[in-house]
């Protein structure tokens, strides 16, 4: 397979040659939303999606990742219940991107304002922490994005920017909302400009019972953000976030758990300086990352209660500095310096006041600089490259390249080629905790061939894109027995093909419709990776009233790989309904799973049938 994408990519090159005069800005895929971010840097190599505010809202939901799940090709993210991911046994909120990326995720990249977000000791996000009340857009990126974010980023990165105000004024909105499974969604939201100044907060509390005994999921969160405009070229800005939230896991129907519990704390706070000129812009950073865990494993029907409890604190510290210039017409270059410490420490401590048992406190130090650049070569024709020189220092260096040729077509059309590289160093709990532990271990990495094909049709209000990609993967770790015991190691593979298309249409300025379809073949199956996913959504809005209605088909989703394999196919018809009361409240109402299926995402955990939400929101 490797082979034909070669083939393909050398039969595109005298295209390029031929490239015509009208030049097409490359813009992500689907053109629902066109925002950039001239204070972030950017990875025009990589396919990226945008999922803006409207469509956040539109869900209605507290979790930003259901909304990624229906409008990212490719992406898919795990559910167990009504709301509340949990960490641990039987946790969901695992997130794959074309079949990379897993539970725990560690081989995907979640952000915010450009920030890592993932825990010390395990390595991947927390899902219960990527909420609504925060993101003003998220973009996600298909493929490695390795050059700019480093370990983590190997399969794709998930970018979340926070809210802020672009208009001078205040805006205030309350958001409250109740539902099946005695659910519960509150949120307050403050967002201020005056001037120079900026500032937005939120808080958000929710709630819910579970759809089972015990699995009952209660969350607080608070996010801060301040800004200043120091002069026209240099602005400051910081941010605040916090969450935390209690979770209960009743465990597979066919093996019940008794109280396994877990109460978690994540926090994070950043500091960033920008500079725009007429040639240059970039940033410097400073962020740390904490969290605290607490964790009752549970017993089974028949067992003894565990006399300890497993503790864990971690942390991340990083610094990242980048500089964009632009010395020509028609290039660009950004150079950057990455700097990540990371560490934490886990424990058990027993409930008879015994000492605790340290299971691990260690901690990893990387530093990394890279180089990406932007050229022009004609009006129809650009070039793209990058390098990434990452030193760690537990496994020590990688070198990650990445390179793309850009052709804009007549009437919109571009064609874009890419050869990117992607690679994850292996976490703390890997190397040592538990007993499947192993400090020997070394870098996963992928390489991603892809060819991506877009169209804008302004006179038509169309606009589509198509990806065809091959991945091949190395090293990847796999548990494994060891002379005798099961230990991590490196020999599992990664390859991958598959097809992802997206199209969007505004029939009339009521009428709009939107849909994405993505293929997977796997030649070595992973759990949450399904081979055929399918959305397609329609909205209509006139006057006061709004009505959006979705369905996704998800065909053949491997939910375990042992002792069988066992794949399940679901259809999911969603639909919600806004009517705006006054000029400044909103009355809304939302069915999930209106077909009522029964199916499951997370092995043993069967998800609800039908449920409802309605609630109000109101600006002030």
């Amino acid at each position: 397979m490797r082979n034909y994408f070669i083939i393909a990519m050398l039969i595109i090159h005298p295209l390029l040659v031929l490239a015509q005069e009208d030049s097409l800005k490359v813009q992500t895929l689907i053109k629902e939303v066109v925002v950039t971010a001239p204070e972030q840097k950017q990875n025009k190599t990589i396919s990226t999606t945008t999922v803006d505010r409207q469509k956040i809202e539109q869900q209605h939901n507290s979790s930003l990742l259901p909304s990624l799940t229906q409008h990212i090709p490719s992406l898919f993210v795990t559910s167990r219940g009504v709301m509340g991911y949990g960490v641990s046994t039987g946790a969901a909120g695992g997130i794959t991107l074309r079949g990379v990326g897993g539970s725990p995720t560690t081989a995907l990249m979640v952000l915010i304002d450009g920030h890592p977000q993932y825990m010390g000791l395990m390595g991947h996000p927390i899902a219960d922490a990527c909420q609504s009340s925060l993101a003003e857009r998220v973009e996600v990126s298909r493929g490695p994005a390795s050059v700019l974010y480093g370990s983590n980023a190997m399969g794709g990165v998930i970018n979340i920017t926070s809210r802020q105000k672009q208009e001078d004024g205040m805006d205030n909105d309350l958001d409250l909302s109740y539902g099946s499974y005695n659910s519960m969604q509150a949120s307050l939201g403050n967002r201020l400009k005056a001037g120079r100044f900026t500032s937005a907060t939120s808080l958000n509390y929710n709630r819910a019972d579970g759809h089972r005994k015990n699995m009952e999921f209660d969350q607080i969160g608070a996010m801060v953000k301040l800004g200043y405009s120091l002069s026209k070229n240099w602005d400051i800005a910081s941010f605040g976030n916090l969450t935390h939230f209690n979770t209960s896991n009743p465990g597979p129907i066919q093996m019940p758990i008794i109280d396994n519990d877990a109460s978690i704390s994540r926090y994070n706070v950043s500091l960033s300086l920008k500079n725009y000129y007429k040639k240059t812009l970039g940033a410097v950073s400073l962020f740390y990352n904490f969290g605290k865990h607490k964790i009752n494993d549970g017993y089974d029907k028949g067992s003894t209660p565990l006399d300890y409890r497993f503790n864990s604190q971690d942390n991340m510290l990083g610094v990242t500095l980048y500089q964009t210039f632009m010395p020509l017409k028609g290039n660009s270059t950004t150079i950057g310096f990455d700097y990540r410490h990371t560490g934490g420490k886990a424990w058990n401590s027993y409930l008879d006041g015994s000492a605790d048992k340290t299971i691990a406190d260690k901690s990893t130090d990387n530093i990394a600089a890279y180089i990406t650049m932007h050229q022009r070569i004609t009006p129809g024709l650009s070039f793209d490259a990058g390098l990434r020189f990452d030193y760690h220092s537990k496994i020590g260096t990688e070198w990650i390249p990445e390179g793309a040729l850009t052709l804009a077509l007549p009437h919109n059309l571009s064609l874009k080629a890419i050869v990117s590289k992607g690679f994850r160093y292996p976490t703390l709990r890997e190397m040592y905790m538990f007993p499947t532990q192993n400090p020997n271990l070394k870098s996963e990495s992928m390489i991603n061939y892809e060819l991506a094909l877009e169209q804008t049709i302004p006179d038509n209000n169309i606009s589509y894109g198509v990806n065809i990609y091959y991945i091949d993967g190395k090293n990847i770790i796999q548990t494994l027995p060891v002379n005798g015991r099961p230990t991590n190691v490196n020999n599992g593979r990664i390859e991958n093909w598959g097809i992802e298309c997206q199209v969007a249409w505004n029939i009339t300025q009521t009428w709009h419709i939107a849909s994405n379809y993505s293929y997977l073949h796997m030649k070595y199956p992973v759990v949450a990776a399904p081979k055929h996913k399918l959305y397609a959504g329609t909205t209509f809005k006139k006057g006061r009233l709004f009505i959006d209605s979705g369905v996704q088909y998800i065909n053949g989703l491997i939910t375990q790989t042992r002792p069988l394999l066992t794949e399940h196919n679901i259809v999911l018809w969603n639909a919600g309904i806004e009517i705006r009361i006054f000029k400044l409240s909103t009355w809304y109402a939302r069915v999930e799973n209106i077909l009522a299926q029964r199916y499951q995402i997370n092995a043993g955990y069967p998800m609800p049938r039908t449920t409802f939400m309605t609630g109000a929101k109101i600006k002030f």
